[in-house]
């Protein structure tokens, strides 16, 4: 136990969170199970360590621990716990928690058997923590953690603190929360090079940020999608294979019948894959209104821009691109469907838009608004593209 402690101290101590996540104050810290589930490589370790560091520094009653440890290979969760509590512990931090075999009915006993502890633990976004899981989904608080937002992003490249706003104010006031923006900083300036490689927190390591993100989109698939839906090895070239085939396609209904001939399985199966792929946050599925999972999308396309640029940079188009960003950033709290024509999207089943990579000559519907590109400023129905990066 006390390596544990000396681990976790030295965690603590040396966890710098370069920018403070708003979902640190959306959780209510007071519920006794909290899950953070987040697609691999958005900062879910750092976030529990400066939970850790924020509310507890060195207090022995928290704990952060890995399941990667080899010790959890001949040691079960609930055993750990109850040592851990005896000891005067009230918080554990579990990581990566599907890494243990019947985690989820350990934690079941841990929260029936130790009233006084606290669990918060992170997992996959290929978890299903309230649909698919009997233990827990009556008594787990489940969060997402997502990549950095635009306004995030450029918090960190300039010091500056944005807050966010809501798509009502943004629609409402965006000239004049533009201004407010534009008197500190140019967001322009750094909207490019946000879309190639500002999503994932690790490029800030002084590592090639391409080989890592392709790194961890490999591990997504080998680990996240195969453990978690057990999954035979033997599968996973189908499934790599898939994904490839739908990024080169560009955003767009998948032809089926073609992708199953291509990686020699059911049409079924291809729309198996496509949801798991989904789930882990490698693509979004956009759907015409009243429709969903298990027809299939009227559009697949990347989860974010960054995810474009690695997996396959000879075809980027500058159209696809802000559509990608502009579907990922509405995604969290509002329901993205695919439009009519002359429309891109509609957002909330109600609000139409069009996302519109150069200003030129525009026919302006006065009943759709307008996300444009390289635009400061915008007027009446038209609005900058990157202040939709302020949603979150």
């Amino acid at each position: 136990m006390e390596s544990f402690y000396r681990t976790h101290a030295y965690l603590v101590e040396h966890t710098n969170a370069p920018v403070r996540r708003d979902l640190m104050d959306e959780i209510n810290w007071n519920d006794r199970l909290i899950g953070i589930k987040g697609t691999r490589g958005v900062g879910k370790t750092t976030f529990l360590l400066q939970y850790a560091k924020e509310k507890f520094g060195t207090d022995r009653s928290c704990l952060f621990i890995n399941m990667n440890n080899f010790y959890f290979s001949g040691h079960g969760i609930v055993e750990f716990a109850d040592q851990f509590q005896r000891r005067g512990g009230r918080v554990l931090l579990i990581d990566q928690v599907f890494k243990h075999p019947d985690w989820s009915k350990e934690l079941r006993r841990c929260y029936d058997c130790f009233p006084d502890l606290k669990i918060v633990f992170t997992g996959s976004s290929v978890m299903r923590l309230k649909e698919e899981n009997s233990e827990l989904c009556d008594i787990v608080k489940s969060y997402n953690l997502r990549g950095f937002s635009f306004r995030e992003y450029l918090n960190l490249q300039t010091g500056l603190k944005f807050h966010a706003y809501t798509l009502e104010e943004i629609l409402d006031n965006h000239e004049q929360i533009a201004r407010g923006i534009l008197s500190k900083v140019h967001p322009l300036d750094y909207f490019q090079d946000y879309l190639h490689h500002g999503f994932y927190p690790f490029f800030l390591e002084k590592r090639n940020f391409s080989e890592n993100l392709l790194k961890t989109m490999n591990m997504m698939v080998e680990v996240d999608i195969l453990l978690i839906k057990q999954i035979e090895l033997k599968y996973l070239s189908k499934i790599k294979k898939l994904l490839y085939l739908l990024a080169v396609d560009g955003p767009q209904a998948p032809n089926v019948s073609q992708l199953a001939g291509d990686i020699q399985t059911s049409r079924a199966t291809v729309m198996n894959y496509i949801k798991y792929l989904a789930d882990a946050r490698l693509i979004n599925m956009v759907y015409p209104l009243g429709e969903e999972f298990p027809k299939k999308p009227a559009k697949i396309m990347m989860h974010n821009p960054n995810l474009m640029y690695s997996i396959y940079p000879i075809r980027v188009e500058e159209q696809d691109i802000l559509d990608t960003f502009f579907v990922n950033t509405l995604w969290k709290d509002h329901k993205v469907n695919k439009g009519d024509k002359n429309v891109s999207f509609m957002v909330d089943q109600v609000m139409p838009f069009k996302i519109c990579s150069d200003g030129g000559r525009l026919k302006n519907n006065p009943n759709v608004t307008y996300a444009m590109h390289r635009m400061e400023i915008g007027r009446e129905n038209q609005i900058p593209l990157w202040l939709f990066g302020f949603l979150y």
